[in-house]
């Protein structure tokens, strides 16, 4: 059943008329029940805002067309139908009774308001209300029932804490966005045309309502307290294309009709993209009735008690870019099976029982999309596969980070307009904002050592994580390839060999964590030079020796980023490097001139040469020689007098002897 808005409709065919009658070609302000422009200024003056920090209100003055003031909108024909006062740090105002014309649109987001501006009650012809962003506490009043014509309602980021069943039961509202309130108590029912439904981040505590509306596309009731069974009716909302439970107390299987609901048909039925069952207490396999023309772009059932395989017919969702099963207990092998879905960019399997070897065999992986890889804490054996490397584009190809960072890896989609009831003819071409929404990928990985939740995947983030596992050989020194990668963990494994210095081509990488495997040997230097932003550092519990390069980011680390490993020494640890000579091993005659020691050999030339010089002069020249041995005999005398005595008395005698003949 179509809503009458014929005060809207009308309202917009006068604005039209007397604008026309009036000859004016451009889009002045009209008269409508007095000037619209001087009624703007007359509620400018009784609004309390901030002058310093205001962007629109403080501009608006009576020499300027009131269209073109900002945060006006305006009907072709020059009439106010909205005000978009986002972000203008808005108070309160000083009289609350203001004269104003009926408006379609009201924007109030993000300022300051801590209670509901009353005089709101009186803009029957309402179309979308934004109050979201503001200091707002207690319940939702009651006159917000009477705005019958309201299709668009945005209470989110407040401090509302009731909501009254009859809001719930609104015909017109098609998109209602409660989420991040302190709502409690039970949600029995939707609003039966709804289109988008926010609930998350609040205190709901009761079952999930069996009944939503066919028109119902988004449906968010994340972060909340609901608990049983997910009800199979949900099922029929066939206009479904995003549904998200996750972080409840749900329990149960996951209906298989779930899974068959991401059947693309076409263009208007484009079935289920987002499904997300993260943080409850879901049980049993995952069904194995993915579709063909399987129209998923992210299936997180991570931190549930999943068990059995993984089901085949999961490769049938070729446009998936969120793949998250972690913290459940799925045993298998690694799903090679998914490596022709080219669009993947997040793949964690983190905390099951996956096991055996991840080199698929057969062609290549093309997952050149892929930059989250995180296979922590399973069972997965063998060496890590070279080949695949190679194929990851998105972590190999350096990549412009201006160009990058700000395109987050999310889910957008707009409603049909069909479904608004006064049809699109009514709105301005600004006012279809309204109608689009967008859903932010979540993943948990863990980042330095710390758990880490992201609620924006960046397309610049990359990440590997392959640790506690029984992995085993060396890094291959592919790995150096992978110049985009900016977080790399391949610690509690079975990893030998050296340290590949190809790591040192990771110009990008913030973290490195190799702690608890066999690595021998030295810390290369060309790894310490090549690490510049590497800001965490973790080698501890190797077989590692030798000096600590104490160079670049490598000097800036603690002890424990060393510990366990008795060989190494230098800063930061205690153990001081003694720089000792090696023992030498005895000379051959190949290296005979490398090992002479010329300081010994220099002493015993020097005293050769000496000792000839006297010998020589000695045997050359005689008055040298008679005056030597004269010199010595004196010296020989004033030693041993007697025993030189007894020489020269033995000699006389023979002398003696020889004379005389005997």
């Amino acid at each position: 059943m179509r809503i009458p808005l014929f005060s809207c409709l009308f309202l917009i065919f006068i604005c039209f008329c007397l604008s026309m009658s009036a000859g004016q070609k451009d889009k002045h302000c009209v008269d409508w029940v007095g000037n619209q422009q001087s009624l703007l200024l007359q509620w400018k003056n009784s609004v309390v805002f901030d002058n310093a920090s205001s962007t629109k209100l403080v501009h608006w003055n009576q020499n300027v067309n009131c269209c073109l003031w900002e945060g006006v909108i305006c009907s072709g024909g020059g009439c106010v139908i909205g005000l978009d006062l986002t972000n203008e740090s808005i108070s309160g105002w000083l009289d609350d009774n203001s004269s104003l014309p009926s408006l379609l649109h009201w924007g109030l987001a993000s300022n300051k308001l801590k209670t509901f501006p009353h005089f709101l009650r009186d803009q029957s012809t309402l179309l979308a209300l934004d109050l979201s962003n503001n200091e707002i506490h207690g319940e939702i009043p009651n006159w917000i029932w009477n705005l019958s014509h309201l299709y668009s309602l945005n209470l989110s980021y407040n401090y509302l804490t009731t909501l009254d069943l009859p809001l719930l039961g609104m015909s017109s509202l098609g998109v209602l966005d409660l989420h991040s309130n302190q709502l409690q108590g039970q949600l029995l029912a939707f609003p039966e045309h709804a289109t988008y439904l926010d609930f998350s981040r609040n205190n709901f505590s009761s079952v999930t309502p069996p009944s939503i509306g066919n028109f119902t596309s988004f449906l968010s009731l994340s972060s909340n307290k609901f608990y049983g069974s997910i009800p199979e009716s949900i099922c029929n909302a066939t206009s479904l294309r995003l549904l998200d439970l996750s972080n409840n107390s749900l329990s149960g299987m996951v209906p298989r009709c779930l899974f068959k609901m991401s059947k693309f048909q076409y263009d208007w039925d484009q079935g289920l993209r987002v499904l997300s069952l993260r943080k409850n207490n879901l049980i049993g396999a995952i069904s194995d009735s993915f579709p063909r023309n399987c129209s998923l772009q992210t299936l997180n059932l991570n931190d549930n008690q999943l068990e059995g395989k993984l089901p085949k017919s999961l490769a049938r969702c070729t446009s998936l870019e969120v793949l998250d099963l972690g913290n459940n207990r799925i045993e298998d092998v690694f799903p090679c099976y998914l490596k022709n879905i080219s669009m993947l960019h997040v793949l964690v399997l983190r905390s099951n029982q996956f096991y055996g070897p991840i080199n698929c065999p057969g062609p290549n992986a093309s997952w050149s999309m892929l930059q989250i890889v995180d296979l922590a804490a399973n069972n997965f054996t063998d060496k890590l596969p070279i080949k695949n490397f190679s194929d990851w584009k998105a972590i190999t190809d350096e990549r412009n980070e201006a160009q990058y960072q700000l395109s987050p890896i999310r889910f957008e989609d707009n409603f049909p307009f069909s479904s608004l009831p006064t049809g699109e003819a009514v709105l301005p071409y600004n006012y279809r904002d309204v109608v689009k929404f967008y859903y932010q990928n979540m993943v948990t990985i863990t980042i330095k050592g710390v758990q880490v939740e992201l609620v924006k995947i960046l397309t610049i983030f990359t990440s590997l994580d392959f640790s506690c596992n029984s992995f085993d050989g060396p890094i291959p020194s592919e790995l150096g390839e992978l110049k985009s990668l900016r977080f790399l963990n391949l610690s509690h494994n079975a990893f030998t060999g050296h340290i590949s210095p190809s790591l040192g081509k990771l110009t990008n990488l913030e973290s490195l964590d190799l702690s608890s495997n066999k690595f021998t040997g030295e810390i290369s230097v060309q790894l310490a030079e090549g690490l510049h932003f590497l800001s965490f550092l973790n080698l501890s519990f190797n077989q590692l020796g030798g000096e600590i390069p104490n160079i670049k980011q490598f000097a800036t680390f603690s002890e424990s980023s060393y510990e366990g490993n008795i060989g190494l020494c230098g800063f930061p640890l205690k153990e001081k490097c003694t720089h000792e000579e090696p023992p030498s091993s005895p000379p051959t005659s190949k290296d005979f001139g490398k090992r002479i020691d010329w300081n010994f050999l220099s002493s015993e030339l020097g005293f050769i040469f000496g000792f000839g010089i006297v010998i020589g002069a000695l045997m050359f020249r005689k008055r040298w020689r008679i005056c030597y041995f004269k010199f010595v005999d004196k010296i020989f005398f004033n030693m041993f007098p007697q025993f030189y005595i007894r020489i020269e008395n033995r000699g006389r005698r023979a002398h003696r002897n020889q004379k005389q003949g005997y």
